[in-house]
């Protein structure tokens, strides 16, 4: 008989701080994952899905009440925003394009792998698709979506494995981009133009870096209106999503997160243009960390592993084999295509977390890039505006054409 143990919204906010402080524990005492820059939430976050797991073969559940989860995530993406004035936007807005086409190309490349892999091991070429860029590129969100319409369409149940497939590319999306990045900037030896350590929000006021180790001069005042503004566009957004949704304008309907990245954008740029208020950036910065580092804790800590040990051997070896692709790709191609220097491995690095898990992912493993690298600011404005808005669009209509000539 399985017995389920509810945990409360406090206690469980504790275990997601408790993760965190688990995973910087391990990180601290294992070169390792120091040495290949392994997330700390990733860290943390898989001890804590392990000991879960194992009371979930014995017949006990741990269910947390993580509702602040979905609140955490708009917040940082706000961040993300908020750190895009125009002059930043100017200055790096070709890369998100170049950017874009690369890992487009990758999406191409994802699903090929799936199908002929699924082909060759003798499964339903659909399989494919659901073990490429639905799971991989799409994240869990649009395996579920996706699944449906595999049932609808195709009478094929595929939402068990949608959702294990985009389990196992988040975990390795996170653990592969630490150890890909770090070395290109090992084996080219490349460093921040910014420097590495030191104060560099002191040479440098407008500089949001994510960085957990940076020194932030910040007030209770600075930080309660960053914290007001985050809060207007996580409100905005889901303002924005009810709009849409009930306004029946499907082409603008796009996740929450987007829409809070954008009013982010909308609002440093006014400031900036009127001359009537100054975002405080290191408030945005301290705060863009933590609300990422706890969702992220959040995200990991309630991972159900034992659907991946669900996973038919067929399917597991594609999902290997994907690993090794996007690894490949990441550390030969969108490195030199995106110009072969610090920020392009930084990038790099990201293209591993959101190719194979989700955006936050991509921003997590160059999160743990920089704090030990140097600051990468074009690295995390053009990351998360292609992972959380270009690329869906860019993947929906690269599986059309998948669909179109599979059937």
């Amino acid at each position: 008989m399985n017995t389920v143990y509810s945990i409360g919204e406090l206690e469980s906010f504790l275990v997601a701080i408790l993760v965190l402080f688990i995973g910087h524990s391990i990180n601290r005492h294992v070169p390792f994952f120091r040495k290949y820059n392994i997330p700390e939430p990733i860290v943390g976050g898989l001890i804590v899905a392990a000991i879960i797991t194992i009371l979930h073969f014995n017949n006990i559940t741990l269910a947390f009440t993580l509702s602040m989860q979905k609140t955490l995530m708009l917040m940082f993406f706000s961040t993300v925003g908020l750190a895009a004035n125009y002059k930043l936007l100017l200055k790096g807005g070709s890369k998100v394009f170049l950017f874009l086409g690369i890992a487009s190309l990758f999406i191409l490349i994802q699903n090929a792998v799936g199908v002929s892999m699924a082909t060759v091991l003798g499964l339903e070429p659909l399989m494919g698709l659901i073990a490429g860029s639905i799971t991989l590129s799409g994240g869990h969100g649009t395996g579920v979506a996706w699944a449906h319409t595999f049932q609808e369409n195709y009478g094929i149940n595929t939402l068990e494995f949608a959702m294990a497939a985009a389990t196992f590319g988040l975990v390795m999306g996170g653990i592969i981009g630490g150890p890909v990045a770090q070395r290109l900037i090992n084996k080219n030896n490349l460093v921040s133009s910014y420097g590495v350590g030191g104060n560099h929000h002191k040479d440098h006021p407008d500089l949001v870096t994510y960085d957990q180790l940076e020194e932030d001069r910040v007030t209770a005042k600075s930080i309660l209106e960053v914290m007001f503004i985050l809060l207007l566009c996580v409100s905005g957004a889901k303002w924005v999503a009810t709009l849409i949704s009930s306004s029946g304008i499907s082409w603008l309907k796009m996740p929450e997160f987007v829409y809070a990245l954008f009013i982010g954008v909308v609002i440093t740029n006014i400031t900036e243009l009127s001359h009537g208020y100054k975002i405080k950036s290191e408030s945005v910065d301290v705060l863009g960390t933590v609300s990422l580092s706890l969702f992220l804790a959040m995200a990991l800590m309630n991972l159900k592993l034992w659907e991946i040990f669900d996973l038919a051997l067929p399917l597991l070896a594609i999902l290997l084999v994907q690993t090794v692709t996007l690894a490949l790709f990441a550390y030969f191609i969108t490195f030199r295509l995106m110009g072969r220097n610090y920020d392009a491995a930084v990038m790099a690095g990201g293209h591993c977390g959101f190719g194979m898990g989700a955006t936050p992912t991509a921003v997590m493993n160059m999160g743990a890039l920089v704090s030990r690298t140097g600051p990468s600011p074009q690295a995390f404005m053009v990351v998360p505006i292609v992972g959380a808005f270009f690329i869906d669009i860019v993947n929906a209509i690269i599986l059309q054409g998948y669909l179109s000539f599979i059937g």
